[in-house]
């Protein structure tokens, strides 16, 4: 490894419980990661804000929480807060986008990798041991990216050779991956209809561009206000955020639903689908709780993958995509680290269409 001119303590937000923004805590006294086997420690230039570093803040993953995330009140059971429905331990480092370099590397990790610039699985096989359908959450389940440094695994750090900004970079991690799961569980294909819900969002604008790439026809459910955005990435057709879809497309029209809403309008996205259809769901921004007529999944011998595991081929594809030009992140707006309570408050807006990104102090 190589520590020259590194410090023993950096600068970072510590998340200190479930709770409100206050629970935000900005020092300048952590001490930097140490490497154990395995791992290298990247200085973090730019982070991503995501729906999950809310979610985890007021503890929305806890059964106890079944309202939308931007009227969710806090959890009232720490013990289930957590991705994996086991209690989070604090204090904790989220962020689960990161783009950096590689400053230093464990005793087994190539020195030659020092200087690479790169990007981190969110979904991290390597802490689970690669055992089957189990990983770590960057943020959450180990420290993540809002800091000055970060630790991470080297087989799942990836070096991106590439034009893009480190912003650009730091949008793709967990939107990015979190969509090409879904088409790729779907296996969306060339010539399919495929409706996205949540389009202006992260996730939602990358699976926008992630479908166009794979030669699919995109409806996309967007805001009245965004719908030149999903024009922008892509989207053949628009439908008004909380207007009826069958309506707009008719039952039994659509090959494959890219959900990250669920909410009020979840029951009738199975109407939507065709006979055989597939439905990916990645989120519940609209509401986790949904009402539907199990009848119509079985009677239309419909598939529903849920998606939050990530085969390492996912991420792996991303890589390629950026590195051939294929994707390209939307951006909304840029803060400092230190502006990351205004930047959560900006993000449950929606009001701002992209990634919402933090830059790092140096």
């Amino acid at each position: 490894m190589n520590l020259a001119n590194i410090p023993d303590i950096m600068t970072g937000v510590q998340l200190t419980g479930h709770g409100g923004v206050d629970k935000l805590d900005y020092r300048t006294d952590i001490p930097v990661p140490r490497l154990e086997i395995g791992e290298v420690l990247i200085r973090v230039a730019a982070a991503g804000i995501n729906n999950t570093d809310i979610n985890t803040r007021i503890g929305w993953y806890s059964k106890t929480v079944c309202e939308p995330t931007e009227n969710a009140t806090l959890t009232k059971n720490d013990e289930d807060a957590g991705w994996s429905g086991t209690p989070l331990t604090f204090p904790r480092i989220q962020g689960a986008d990161c783009c950096g370099r590689i400053v230093a590397v464990g005793p087994d990790v190539d020195p030659a990798r020092i200087g690479e610039r790169v990007i981190v699985r969110n979904m991290l096989r390597s802490y689970a041991n690669y055992r089957l359908m189990e990983c770590w959450t960057l943020g959450s389940d180990c420290d993540g990216a809002f800091a000055q440094y970060m630790k991470a695994p080297a087989r799942e750090t990836y070096k991106v050779d590439c034009d893009w900004s480190d912003v650009e970079l730091a949008s793709i991690p967990c939107a990015y991956s979190a969509a090409e799961l879904m088409l790729h569980r779907a296996n969306v294909r060339m010539g399919e209809h495929v409706l996205i819900t949540g389009a202006s969002g992260g996730v939602g604008s990358a699976a926008i561009q992630l479908a166009k790439r794979r030669g699919a026809t995109v409806t996309a459910v967007i805001g009245r206000d965004k719908v030149e955005l999903a024009r922008s990435l892509g989207a053949d057709g628009i439908i008004p955020r909380g207007k009826s879809v069958v309506a707009h497309l008719g039952a039994n029209s659509v090959d494959v639903v890219i959900d990250v809403a669920a909410g009020p309008g979840f029951g009738e996205l199975l109407g939507l689908l065709k006979k055989g259809g597939r439905l990916a769901i990645a989120g519940a921004i609209a509401g986790p709780i949904v009402e539907l007529d199990t009848r119509t999944i079985y009677l239309k011998d419909l598939t529903v993958f849920g998606c939050t595991f990530q085969d390492d081929v996912i991420f792996e594809n991303l890589v390629k995509y950026i590195e051939r030009n294929e994707v390209r992140p939307l951006l909304g707006k840029i803060y400092p680290l230190n502006e990351i309570a205004a930047a959560q408050q900006e993000f449950l807006t929606k009001t701002i269409g992209g990634k919402l990104v933090l830059v790092i102090p140096e």
